[in-house]
């Protein structure tokens, strides 16, 4: 019984208690936060364990000042006073990595010579880690608020330079004013989004 109770604390930090907030309290966020956010977000699946997500965690206000102009303008306020922005972008040379990462197949071989195949396959699950990045996050008891609005091709030339890590997604962290939180926004139930057959 008691790892049911303990279940379910974590499913409301994670999921019906989390919200995404707009307003940042002062409270940094240090780098062994971060690191332990990235240890477990790292254990989540991903395809072939390719492991395409690559993060700058932007805390430095000269970071903050790089990723400015990139932002849309509804984005800026709440980014600039985020005390950290994960830049999530995807690796499109993730098959260099297959042979370590899974060993017991030639994988990097599936992609060779298939663009198409590699940027499909890397954005989908560097989006997917973007996904666990939150979820993790959440449960070490930071509040995350994802963003897509940004301009990717200047984020990519601030933050990943060389043309092969693309940017799929932002994400503000840290402790939000939960004093400023709108009401949550409604989903959609069961039966709209779903279907059994």
């Amino acid at each position: 019984m008691t790892a049911v109770a303990n279940d379910d604390a974590m499913l409301r930090r994670i999921f019906f208690d989390a919200r995404t907030p707009y307003f940042w309290l002062d409270q940094p966020v240090d780098d062994r936060l971060l690191t332990r956010i990235w240890e477990t977000a790292r254990m989540a699946p991903t395809g072939a364990n390719c492991q395409p997500a690559r993060i700058v965690f932007v805390r430095s206000r000269e970071g903050k000042e790089r990723l400015k102009p990139c932002l849309t303008p509804n984005n800026v306020d709440k980014t600039m006073a985020a005390p950290v922005t994960a830049v999530v972008g995807y690796d499109l040379d993730f098959p260099d990595l297959l042979p370590r990462l899974y060993p017991h197949v030639d994988a990097r071989s599936w992609y060779r010579g298939n663009d198409a195949k590699t940027a499909d396959t890397a954005s989908r699950n560097g989006s997917l880690q973007a996904a666990y990045l939150i979820l993790a996050g959440r449960a070490l008891g930071l509040d995350c608020g994802p963003m897509g609005g940004f301009d990717r091709e200047m984020a990519d030339a601030a933050f990943f330079p060389g043309g092969r890590i693309k940017s799929t997604l932002l994400i503000n962290m840290g402790h939000g004013d939960r004093s400023k939180l709108p009401p949550r926004n409604p989903r959609l139930s069961f039966d709209e989004a779903c279907k059994v057959v």
